[in-house]
């Protein structure tokens, strides 16, 4: 099994430090506002890994923060004239319950930056006596970034060549321009702590690195986020933790690729945020995490109305030869022979190939493809006996979704999920699923009168409304255009 590692940029074998114990943290969501479709992208990409870890046979222990003090939060918690921490904590219920809809499954471990400030305190008089990080006269602490000659080596980024890019004017109390706060002395109106420098609180980077040190130790397997995090916030957590430690702190960094809307970044100043609320409105959660991870998860993934579309056709096939499958086992219900069929093997071989290249999620939905194209082509296969057959689909079938449970998907009923779906798209005519089946059956009723005119009349004004029609000698059923 191969991990993209982004300090070496290369593909790695996994070995964990302590196999079969696997350690994992992403950096989670600072909650000033809703949580959008890329903070979905990184919780459902580290859902997945964790999924295919255990699947493998490691024991996962995963931990996602939250980082509840910040400047947006005290910004906003500000305007509203409310407590920083009750506004932050009103923005992480409403992250659970989003995620929870989205079919996200709850980390191991979900640490909090204000629940950690004495560790964070202890985290930082550390460094300062280690002499990699100095207190301002007014109660800021800074790491001081040349103490530590490693630095730059995930982003790849000379500190010598950083500090063109960097203001001239250096903010008060801050030896060097590349220093970064550790502790931010307290500032009017703002939530703040008691702490040897002064009343202050955290800066951004060391809560991570704190909470990462209390709940998993001073080294980890793996470490991940959005590729936006690398710098500074993931070079920064490096200088910090092993500077203090000595210590190499994570094995393997893993950055999931970010979002874009309508091909330009998504924004809030631009208009084009799409929060994770928004799109559960709209788009089943099924559809919405096959959309993510239909690329590999460092990929870009471009967000507009055609990928939706066709996110949601693959869905509706997917979905509609699980339910065909359903419904043949009703009508012959599977016994106890064994099953022999290669594909048995073959699906499974095919999906731990491409999982063990990088959590190739793409790939796996590649074969898929041709997975259910099998699965359908042995549902319409007239030389193979019922029995045989029936046993063979529903052993195909509980092998398929158990395998892409992995990858969140198939956790929904099949005849349920293609219900809503044409529902959905009902809703755009003036048509129940009722009233197509009884134009069905008035349909049947002209063509046994030989009034085919009537029939051909019923079909055509279906046709018109996106309704087609689908005969065979089993009778009558009907599709949407939309999901062809």
């Amino acid at each position: 099994m191969k991990i993209h590692n982004s300090m070496s940029k290369s593909k790695e074998e996994f070995k964990p430090i302590n196999a079969p114990e696997v350690k994992m943290y992403a950096c989670g969501i600072t909650v000033y506002d809703d949580c959008h479709i890329g903070h979905a992208k990184q919780a459902v990409t580290f859902d997945i890994i964790k999924r295919y870890l255990t699947y493998k046979g490691y024991n996962v222990t995963y931990a996602r923060n939250y980082t509840d003090v910040d400047d947006k939060i005290i910004a906003r918690a500000n305007q509203l004239g409310i407590n920083a921490l009750e506004y932050s904590q009103d923005r992480i219920n409403e992250v659970e319950r989003v995620m929870n809809l989205l079919g996200v499954k709850v980390p191991d471990i979900e640490p909090k930056a204000s629940e950690n400030i004495e560790n964070i305190i202890e985290f930082v008089s550390q460094l300062i006596k280690k002499g990699h990080a100095y207190p301002s006269e007014r109660g800021d602490v800074y790491f001081s970034v040349k103490s530590f000659p490693e630095y730059g080596r995930l982003s790849k980024r000379n500190p010598d060549d950083m500090i063109n890019g960097v203001r001239k004017d250096v903010e008060e109390g801050k030896r060097d321009p590349l220093d970064f706060a550790l502790w931010k002395s307290a500032k009017e109106g703002e939530i703040s702590w008691d702490s040897p420098w002064g009343k202050g609180r955290p800066g951004w980077h060391i809560e991570c690195s704190a909470m990462n040190l209390r709940y998993l130790g001073e080294q980890i397997d793996i470490h991940g986020g959005g590729k936006d995090l690398i710098f500074p916030h993931h070079e920064n957590e490096i200088a910090q933790t092993e500077a203090l430690t000595g210590k190499k702190f994570a094995n393997y960094w893993i950055h999931n690729g970010l979002i874009t809307i309508n091909g330009q970044k998504m924004s809030k100043s631009l208009g084009n945020s799409l929060t994770v609320k928004d799109a559960l409105a709209k788009y089943d959660k099924e559809v919405i995490k096959y959309m993510l991870m239909q690329k590999h998860y460092a990929s870009t993934v471009d967000i507009n109305d055609e990928e939706f579309l066709q996110a949601e056709k693959h869905m509706y096939y997917f979905y509609n030869t699980l339910n065909s499958i359903d419904k043949l086992l009703v009508s012959v219900a599977p016994n106890e022979d064994k099953v022999e069929d290669e594909m048995l093997t073959k699906i499974e071989q095919d999906f731990i190939e491409a999982m063990d290249d990088d959590f190739n999620s793409a790939k796996a939905y590649a074969n898929l493809f041709d997975t259910m194209k099998y699965l359908n082509a042995l549902i319409t296969d007239k030389s193979v006996d019922a029995q045989t057959k029936s046993n063979k689909l529903k052993a195909l079938k509980d092998k398929v979704v158990s395998l892409y449970n992995i990858l969140s998907v198939f956790e929904e009923e099949p005849e349920e999920f293609i219900n809503n779906l044409k529902n959905k798209y009902l809703a755009k005519t003036s048509l129940t699923q009722e009233e197509i089946e009884n134009q069905i059956k008035a349909r049947k009723e002209a063509k046994q009168n030989k009034d085919y005119a009537k029939a051909d009349e019923i079909r055509n004004d279906l046709d018109s409304k996106g309704i087609v029609l689908l005969d065979s000698k089993d009778g009558t059923t009907w599709n949407l255009k939309e999901l062809q």
